[in-house]
């Protein structure tokens, strides 16, 4: 465990004004000086700091950034996975008045190089010796990288980079660092840019939205009133730090609610980790949800005859109930029936989920298919849509509790204003809209208007209720040779609740017909092929078996079934690789790249029109 750095004088810091985050953990470490502010499980075990403990670090890091030249203004990026320094850093960077970017952790050398010099980063927090290479790559083009600090210096050997261990204790040996820090946060102003976070850039070069303290401070009291946050909850970071969906669950509204965040191994531990901590406030983006779903079904396969039996009727049950569930308004009867349910089968699954103890479960970030929420609900999550973006905090929408309407984002959060422009893009304003895009005033101009409005670049309907539907992205709405407009992410998302189902793209703008790039899931297409005895070796061998195609024609044949006609795909084509970040396809956030695809994949899509 961590040593506290200047602990003792946590009982009598500067006071702070609850305008900036560091300043709100600042306050948690008075009032809450012994509580658990965050764990790491560390080699199979969990480690934890109070929230003491979290300030002397955080202090301890500042006063050794300090001495780098990090002031106000100065940016500092982070290039590393969810690990404790990731938030210890941010917090630090913030509290000196710096602004703290975030590089997520599969970027290419190229994209680091654009990252690092768009935003001038003086000082660069790297994780271990992978990402150290893709810095020291470009840095002879990166005039303004003063400072590397590496985080795990394990097989690196180098005089010019200082590790964060180092950093650490030079601060900590500062007389006071906890004191200073205080004062640092006291003179902030909570109207400058405390984060930039750069989009996910689907149709072009990433852009850096600058957010305030303000801008965080509203998003914290937004969200942790609306779900109702308090220091008994526990979170698992496990998404990019750099996105501002998890960014909002691990610094946050964790450091304004005063609970708890872990940090895992990720990666294939993820499953265990969640098992683990049983968090009571879970975010998935779809394709968690997604792969939850598989993951299910893949077990269930394998499980016993009696077994897979009782998990069918429970779950027809689940489903048959899940409809009042939504509106909370199930009968005894019902009550009785899911009771039951919940002893032989759904209790023991989400435990198996790590889904056991959670209080709020959302999602957010894309769309996700109705028929996935549907089973959610019906095996007792109750998952509530959210809808935002980095240009406002994340706050928009929720689904609010009791009111769930499937197809809908919920409604306006408190303190947001919400409608439809005459083109049908949504428009917002609320203390969450951003300050602008570093270096693009032209940009800036074309997202927020005179009057406050940001531009989301979303294509919805507002039901007379005020439910928000999202039809689609404004740039990606289809429309055929016959003049039809059609949202592909409505029928992609029909074809990725499949269990065999991992990517589907949808093509025809400005064509006859709908076409679709699709790709598998690798490990349930491949459970799938073992036990019919279909010899395979690759991702791509197994892509282009004929029984495969077969089985992805049933699915594509079952969405058909759901659709006008108009919207029908009408060829698909197996792609043979699985898609990827650094293969420049999908954004590090997991969005396809659609103009990216639609290059790389040409003599495919021309081939279905000929």
């Amino acid at each position: 465990m961590s040593s506290a750095p200047g602990r003792s004088a946590v009982a009598d810091p500067v006071t702070s004004t609850g305008a900036t985050l560091p300043g709100k953990l600042l306050d948690n470490a008075r009032e809450r000086p012994a509580a658990t502010a965050m764990r790491e499980k560390h080699r199979g075990l969990w480690r934890q700091w109070t929230w003491a403990e979290y300030a002397g670090r955080v202090a301890a890091v500042a006063a050794g950034l300090r001495e780098l030249g990090v002031g106000p203004g100065v940016r500092v990026a982070i290039h590393a996975e969810n690990r404790p320094e990731w938030v210890v850093a941010d917090l630090a960077v913030q509290g000196l008045g710096g602004q703290c970017v975030g590089v997520y952790p599969t970027s290419p050398a190229a994209e680091v190089e654009y990252l690092l010099g768009h935003c001038a980063a003086r000082v660069l927090v790297a994780e271990d010796e992978e990402q150290l290479d893709k810095a020291l790559a470009v840095r002879d083009r990166l005039p303004g990288l003063e400072h590397i600090v590496l985080i795990d210096p394990r097989g690196v050997r180098r005089e010019d980079v200082l590790t964060f261990a180092e950093l650490e204790r030079r601060g900590a040996q500062q007389g006071d660092p906890l004191g200073a820090f205080a004062e640092s946060v006291a003179a902030l102003d909570s109207s400058a840019p405390a984060i930039i976070v750069y989009t996910s850039g689907t149709t072009g070069p990433p852009k850096g939205a600058l957010l305030s303290h303000a801008n965080l401070v509203a998003s914290a009291r937004t969200f942790t009133g609306a779900l109702g946050g308090t220091a008994d909850d526990e979170v698992l970071s496990y998404l990019p730090l750099c996105h501002i969906a998890e960014r909002l669950t691990s610094v946050i509204d964790s450091v304004w609610a005063g609970s708890v965040v872990n940090f895992g191994e990720g990666g294939p531990s993820f499953a265990h980790d969640m098992r683990d901590i049983q968090p009571t406030v879970f975010l998935g983006v779809p394709r968690v949800w997604e792969k939850m779903l598989a993951g299910v079904e893949l077990r269930m396969s394998d499980a016993s005859r009696l077994k897979r039996r009782l998990y069918r009727a429970c779950l027809r049950q689940g489903r048959r109930i899940a409809p009042r569930r939504m509106r909370g308004t199930t009968t005894l009867a019902d009550r009785l029936v899911l009771a039951l349910c919940e002893v032989l089968m759904f209790r023991p699954l989400r435990e198996k989920l790590g889904l056991v103890r959670v209080r709020v479960a959302l999602s957010g970030a894309a769309p996700i298919a109705p028929q996935v929420l549907e089973f959610l609900w019906a095996i007792g999550v109750a998952v509530r849509e959210g809808y935002g973006q980095t240009e406002n905090t994340a706050i928009c929408t929720l689904t609010p509790h009791g009111d769930v309407r499937l197809g809908s984002v919920g409604t306006a959060l408190p303190g947001v204003e919400l409608r439809i422009a005459e083109d049908g893009e949504i428009l917002t304003r609320s203390a969450g809209v951003f300050l602008g895009y570093l270096h693009n005033p032209e940009a800036t101009a074309a997202t927020v208007d005179p009057d406050g409005w940001l531009h989301t670049g979303d294509v919805g309907e507002l039901d007379e209720d005020g439910f928000l539907r999202i039809t689609d992205r404004k740039k990606d709405i289809i429309i055929t040779a016959g003049g039809k407009n059609v949202s592909p992410s409505e029928i992609e998302n029909l074809l990725k609740v499949s269990p065999y189902i991992r990517e589907a793209v949808v093509v025809g703008d400005r064509r006859r017909y709908l076409t679709a790039l699709i790709g598998i899931e690798y490990d349930t297409v491949g459970d799938w092929a073992r036990r019919r005895g279909v010899a395979y070796t690759t991702y791509a061998d197994l892509s282009a078996k004929p029984e495969v195609r077969a089985l992805v024609e049933t699915v594509v044949a079952e969405a058909n079934h759901r659709l006008a006609a108009v919207e029908q795909i009408k060829r698909f084509t197996l792609i043979g690789k699985e898609l990827d970040h650094e293969g420049g396809e999908l954004t590090a956030t997991q969005k396809v790249k659609r103009r990216a695809i639609e290059r790389s994949f040409e003599p495919e899509i021309e081939a279905m029109y000929r």
